[in-house]
């Protein structure tokens, strides 16, 4: 199972948007983990990770966060800001999947 790991600011606004997103990743029979953290919290968890996915509010992080996970097989990106201004899981899923594929 792929984990995945939704960075924001205080790990609350992606909550609904991890809930979506694994109702649309179980509609089509796939299984995720998907976690919601604060920045500070993702610190510790981004070992874990098979995709790691900021908010469009911390995406000033990207660098840092890419810098971070270093050579190991870990994607990161940035939420697309329409996606996540609608809460649209299906469309998270589909980047999520990309990102895997990558």
């Amino acid at each position: 199972m792929k984990k995945i790991l939704f960075v924001c600011s205080a790990g609350m606004s992606t909550s609904l948007l991890v809930m979506k997103t694994e109702k649309a990743a179980a509609k089509r029979g796939i299984e995720l983990d998907i976690k919601a953290m604060s920045e500070a919290e993702a610190k510790n968890n981004i070992d874990d990770s098979n995709v790691i996915l900021l908010g469009p509010q911390v995406r000033f992080l990207l660098s840092n966060v890419k810098k971070s996970v270093g050579d190991k097989n870990i994607a990161v990106d940035v939420i697309d800001v329409t996606n996540y201004g609608r809460m649209d899981g299906e469309a998270v899923l589909d980047q999520i999947l990309s990102l895997i594929r990558e």
